[in-house]
């Protein structure tokens, strides 16, 4: 959540700090200066910190700048006090990122602030109102949110899919920037991280994907389903493999930070269930059936039940043929446990046998393994009429992923092709 400062003082900035408490996203924390407060009303008090002071006192405002802002926006009507405010940020936050309201057209040779000059802007659209004038981006549409921008962070479930690979029901993507180049979409052109897309649709489905867009890793097992569900039966497990199954779906517990729900049927060793019982700690939870008279509908009920988005089973269970066909039913991931620790892992492969089929599963592939801090390696192999002819080629990227601790991981993806 990134933390926005505005300091306001004057009509302007009054009705700018309406309007944001009316927007819909929630992605951002806002800290609001007022040299006289306005007593707002409506807002969500865990969103909007509202302060009244002088934002000239460089006191003041250095206790306020001791947090991390990602910018600051300043719409004040005195210039005098614009200017020491502005002087007072620069010392304690050079490179904060500042966007200024000009209301006097000055001229400022300060590169890093972004200045909005209000006389431009009513005069963009007053130009609205002359004949056989064409109609800049910014003035387009009816105003009621069926025009956006988006900028796609590398995170995304957006990034390097093909347009066409992406439903666009009632919206459209209608321009992509890059590089400070415009691109014309088409089926065969790739989101890349840092585009900005210029959607046109219904606003209610824009401001679902605009959310959509926004939403980075580090959500899986979503969109499957909001927990864990370590099946155990111990009338097929041996005693012996059942508690190193539950430390290491612990241990995934614990990376993917989602709730675990441990099933066991047939119970049979009390030590043993005394042991499991004894894991069911914080996001940890036990559900143990006594009578399951084999049924496997308890696999899809309980997926239904508990939102389950990955199930975890031994060898012994995946061995099984119809809990196999039960789970590819269920159509929710499966991790197949091994009998080595999962926490000695750095590498993961993924094998592919479709063409463009990377596209549907990256989100979930990436998502995986930059939880798990994973190296990724991608094989790709095709059969092109029947030939053994073999290309291969390696592409290495680094992807980068600011936690909410604000530390970064990093995550090596190889792709090799054969075809």
């Amino acid at each position: 959540m990134k933390k926005i400062l505005i300091i306001s003082d004057g009509a302007i900035g009054h009705h700018f700090i309406e309007r944001v408490i009316g927007t819909y996203t929630s992605e951002n924390l806002y800290y609001v200066v007022e040299v006289k407060g306005s007593g707002f009303g409506g807002f969500n008090p865990a969103r909007f910190k509202f302060f009244e002071f002088d934002p000239t006192s460089y006191y003041k405002i250095a206790n306020l700048l001791k947090m991390d802002f990602s910018q600051v926006i300043l719409a004040m009507d005195n210039p005098i006090d614009l200017e020491h405010t502005i002087k007072n940020i620069r010392l304690i936050k050079p490179a904060l990122r500042i966007i200024a309201l000009d209301l006097w057209n000055s001229k400022n040779g300060d590169e890093d602030i972004e200045w909005v000059n209000m006389h431009e802007l009513i005069a963009a659209n007053l130009i609205d109102y002359l004949p056989n004038i064409p109609i800049l981006a910014q003035n387009i549409g009816l105003g009621s949110g069926e025009i956006m921008e988006v900028l796609v962070p590398f995170g995304s479930s957006f990034v390097y899919r093909h347009i066409g690979s992406i439903e666009q029901k009632n919206w459209k993507i209608a321009a992509i920037y890059r590089n400070r180049a415009l691109i014309i979409p088409s089926d065969n052109k790739m989101i890349q991280p840092n585009d900005s897309l210029v959607l046109v649709g219904d606003p209610a489905v824009l401001r679902s994907v605009y959310r959509a867009i926004k939403r980075e890793l580090g959500q899986f097992p979503a969109p499957f389903g909001s927990k864990l569900y370590l099946y155990i039966d111990m009338a097929i497990e041996r005693a012996s493999t059942i508690m190193p199954l539950v430390r290491r779906s612990v241990y995934i517990q614990k990376k993917l930070k989602k709730p675990l729900i441990i099933k066991v049927l047939n119970p049979g060793d009390i030590d043993v269930l005394r042991m499991i019982k004894a894991s069911a700690q914080g996001e940890v939870k036990i559900d143990i059936e006594y009578d399951s008279n084999g049924s496997l509908s308890i696999i899809s009920d309980d997926i239904k039940r508990y939102h389950i988005g990955l199930v975890l089973v031994s060898q012994s269970i995946f061995s099984r043929k119809s809990i196999r066909k039960k789970l590819y039913s269920s159509h929710v991931p499966v991790l197949k446990l091994a009998e080595r620790s999962f926490s000695g892992l750095k590498e993961s492969v993924v094998i592919l046998d479709e063409e463009n089929h990377i596209e549907h599963i990256s989100t979930t592939v990436f998502d995986v393994v930059s939880q798990f801090g994973f190296n990724l390696e991608l094989i790709d192999y095709q059969a092109v009429r029947g030939s053994t002819k073999k290309r291969l080629s390696t592409i290495s990227i680094i992807y980068r992923r600011s936690s909410p601790n604000r530390s970064v991981s990093a995550v090596k993806i190889k792709i090799r092709s054969d075809c």
